[in-house]
């Protein structure tokens, strides 16, 4: 078997899946599982929900590959009841399905058998997560806040708080603009970057005094959600 995974063969002998077959892809699906589910919390709150199913996804994968084998009508089948997963499941962010699609993928490897194959993938797809994470590639600067005001409906917003941006930020942009509360009210999107830390409340205060002492919120950008 050893000779199999160091060739990238498959440990599932010709006649079918025999108990040492079966115990080491459920095995190597078990372990790559669990360690998919420890890097996924690298840098990201993560629920026990989204971890939990992260480590044992490989294993029901490996378990249906097995089962499916090469039955054209099975695979279909099986195919037809992971699309209705969708209608079922919450937006996810982009890192999450992209996790949710690599312990799939590793599960259908294990469950043919090609532990090997199995191991590289998720070795390499974990290295290229970490080095965007660790060096940022295509991450929001630091420092970087997302600001949203609400203003009446009356008040003409553009310019309106220009000086106080230009005050207490050293760079901003206005990114959105929309309705709310039936159109009564605009909610107002900017991307600052404070020019000094520990001035946020004085910024807020200030933009209070103009919009009507109506809500104001500041804090880190979110990770967009999307649908699987």
């Amino acid at each position: 078997m050893l000779e199999n995974i160091l060739a990238f063969r498959s440990v599932i002998p010709s006649t079918g899946v025999d108990g040492t077959s079966f115990a080491a892809c459920l095995l190597a699906a078990a372990l790559l599982g669990v360690l998919i589910s420890f890097c996924f919390r690298f840098r990201n709150r993560s629920g026990q929900s989204i971890l939990l199913t992260l480590a044992i996804l490989p294993l029901i994968v490996t378990v249906i590959g097995m089962l499916v084998g090469n039955r054209l009508g099975a695979g279909i089948a099986v195919a037809g009841t992971f699309s209705l997963v969708r209608f079922r499941s919450q937006p996810g962010t982009a890192r999450e399905i992209c996790a949710l699609l690599l312990s799939c993928a590793v599960g259908f490897a294990c469950g043919a058998g090609y532990l090997m194959i199995a191991g590289v993938l998720t070795l390499a797809a974990l290295f290229i997560g970490f080095l965007y994470i660790l060096f940022n590639i295509g991450g929001v600067a630091t420092g970087v806040r997302v600001l949203k005001i609400t203003v009446p409906e009356s008040l003409d917003y553009e310019g309106l708080f220009d000086d106080l941006l230009k005050e207490y930020t050293s760079s901003w942009a206005l990114t959105r603009v929309r309705t709310t509360a039936m159109g009564s009210l605009y909610e107002l999107t900017y991307e600052i970057s404070m020019r000094k830390s520990g001035t946020e409340k004085q910024l807020l205060d200030a933009i209070r005094c103009r919009n009507g002492n109506l809500e104001v919120q500041c804090g880190r950008p979110v990770e967009q959600k999307g649908e699987l």
